[in-house]
């Protein structure tokens, strides 16, 4: 079985359109709005590929209009570029967005996924980077499954703790690896593994820019877009929780 997991969508349609089809099944692991600038064709996307999906902070603070609880570095054009979406989503889609689960299970091919956007403890908020293998360890030891699937950081990872496996497929719109093209993961026959794909980010920045978004907001998303996040070493302090 050949499954597609992405994650951290992040309204980039031209980002997502890239993504493979040739697969069985599609695991979303939440984030599909915020900083881009295109959320209908991602939302559409989602739901023609029937995919299994999970509520990322970010959907939450557009269905429930609260905060996103990302770092100050991201939170001007989070905030802003959530108005964007208001703008371009309807009732109906803010309803399926604060419909999705925090936590989501599901049996695939015999493997089990436990799925989440953060965190097991937090599924929203958490930042935990692919170096801190004592507290993912510690995350997923009451985790009933085989393959814990995680997003948030943008950062893809595959982690092996014991007898299971913890999967970040990184961002598909907004890679913060310092690696532009769109991230994902495969999961093919029970074994995963990262992938990337070229887009047209010139595409998304044109697309930013015609929307009605200050200058400072659409130069920063961007400089993130252009170089895959790689930031100098002051602002990557400042990313205590970013998503």
């Amino acid at each position: 079985m050949r499954i597609l997991v992405v994650s951290d969508i992040h309204a980039n349609w031209a980002a997502l359109r890239e993504m493979p089809e040739s697969v069985d099944r599609v695991l979303f692991l939440g984030d599909l709005v915020d900083y881009g600038p295109d959320p209908r064709p991602c939302f559409d996307w989602v739901r023609d590929h029937k995919a299994v999906g999970v509520r990322g902070n970010h959907d939450n603070a557009v269905a429930f209009r609260v905060g996103c609880g990302c770092a100050p570095a991201m939170r001007d054009a989070a905030e802003e570029t959530r108005g964007l979406m208001w703008d371009l989503l309807d009732p109906a889609d803010l309803d399926t967005l604060g419909a999705l689960p925090l936590a989501a299970d599901v049996t695939l091919g015999g493997v089990r996924f436990h799925l989440v956007h953060a965190t097991p403890s937090d599924p929203l908020y958490t930042y935990l980077r692919p170096d801190q293998e004592r507290r993912w360890a510690d995350e997923i030891e009451l985790v009933d499954a085989d393959v814990i699937l995680v997003g948030h950081t943008h950062l893809p990872m595959v982690m092996r703790v014991g007898k299971k496996v913890v999967v970040n497929p990184g961002s598909v719109g907004q890679p913060r690896d310092g690696d532009p093209r769109a991230a994902f993961a495969i999961v093919e026959d029970g074994e995963p593994r990262l992938e990337r794909v070229t887009y047209d980010v010139e595409e998304t920045v044109e697309a930013l820019a015609s929307r009605a978004l200050t200058s400072r907001t659409v130069g920063s998303l961007s400089r993130v877009l252009r170089s895959g996040g790689r930031v100098g070493p002051d602002e990557e302090r400042k990313r205590v929780r970013e998503g």
